[in-house]
């Protein structure tokens, strides 16, 4: 039986893994999650993949807010705006979001961390992003995550593609929120829901793959790897993919070691 091996949120988009112990699961994905992100001054998201220098940014999450911090400067705090606080249109993909802004001080820190103007903004609990109806319900909402409240991919899966490639690359490449440890590598492109501890979640669509798995994630140093060698066998339409975008059922807590079961195939 499968095991959850590992535990990991990204509380600015685009900035390091912090893994972790517990977590608790909400409708927009695992709590702490994505709810902050940088974009420019017209309002458009930041990534690794415009900007491989937030790959030395490191965020930490806190239920009044969000640490940044990175080599060479001093640590700042942004609070979670109050509900006064000032807002702005944001643009992550082709989704348009209400977001609530930072303070000058803040803003004023990502600008010399990431080398342009730019804004870190929140996600409000009233500010609601809904999935693809292709694959979500009318009730289903996201974070600022690329596309999905869940992202899962599985230790074998890695060791599989890290054979083929003659490499060793962490699984931090994919940015997943759930690493599953299991024997046979891709069996998560067949399961269709699972139950992890006491959360049940829906497996949606298998997770299509960017330049970003290529940058080194703490150097933000970019090479062809896995993308090369993904596409040798997991290219399907023109993508590769790595990992599965999942969609939980309702509320509860995740621990390190919970026991997985696959409820549908």
């Amino acid at each position: 039986m499968p095991t959850l091996a590992n535990l990991f949120v990204y509380p600015v988009k685009s900035t390091r893994a912090v893994a972790v112990q517990r977590a608790e699961v909400t409708p927009r994905g695992l709590r702490g999650d994505r709810r902050w992100m940088l974009v420019d001054e017209e309002g458009r998201f930041i990534s690794q993949r415009s900007e491989p220098r937030l790959t030395g940014i490191r965020s930490r999450w806190t239920p009044d807010g969000v640490w940044l911090q990175t080599d060479g400067m001093a640590p700042v705090f942004a609070p979670i705006p109050e509900a006064s606080a000032p807002r702005r249109t944001v643009q992550i993909w082709d989704d348009v979001v209400d977001a609530a802004v930072t303070d000058a001080a803040v803003r004023s820190w990502c600008h010399a961390a990431v080398g342009r103007p730019c804004d870190l903004v929140y996600m409000p609990d009233d500010s609601r992003r809904p999935l693809d109806p292709d694959y979500g319900s009318p009730d289903d909402v996201v974070s600022f995550a690329d596309g999905y409240p869940l992202l899962i991919t599985t230790t074998a899966s890695l060791a599989d593609l890290n054979e083929r490639m003659g490499a060793s690359l962490s699984m931090q490449r994919f940015r997943p929120n759930l690493v599953l440890d299991t024997r046979e590598p891709f069996a998560e492109d067949d399961w269709r829901r699972l139950r992890i501890g006491a959360v049940t979640v829906r497996l949606v669509k298998p997770c299509a793959r960017c330049v970003v798995t290529t940058l080194d994630p703490t150097t933000g140093e970019g090479g062809k790897e896995p993308l090369r060698t993904l596409a040798q066998f997991r290219e399907r339409d023109g993508k590769v993919y790595f990992g599965m975008n999942a969609i939980p059922e309702g509320p509860g807590s995740l621990q390190v070691g919970n026991a997985v079961e696959i409820l549908a195939e």
